[in-house]
């Protein structure tokens, strides 16, 4: 489960790198809990061919991460920001 929620933010921070088909499937299987099987049979493709592109935003998500960094740094400012002044605050999560 921490596995999929942590792919899922990442896509929030890096979706638009990938290709169109990768964010369609990505999308369909993660957020909308589509199998394999029936994502290619609504794009009437094989499972595997799925299987490979969702593997593949996958590992560009968790690279981009890797190199980037912008969810962890994210991560980090929002614990920093918890013991701000609350009008401080709520600037800087308008900000984020």
């Amino acid at each position: 489960m921490d596995k999929i929620i942590y792919l899922t933010n990442l896509f929030d921070y890096y979706g638009s790198l990938l290709t169109d088909k990768q964010q369609k499937y990505f999308k369909n299987y993660y957020f909308h809990n589509l199998t394999l099987s029936e994502i290619s049979e609504n794009q009437h493709v094989s499972r595997n061919a799925v299987y490979k592109q969702i593997k593949e935003a996958e590992n560009k998500l968790l690279y981009y991460e890797s190199n980037l960094k912008q969810y962890e740094n994210g991560q980090k400012i929002k614990k920093i920001i918890k013991n701000l002044d609350p009008k401080i605050k709520n600037q800087i999560e308008e900000l984020l």
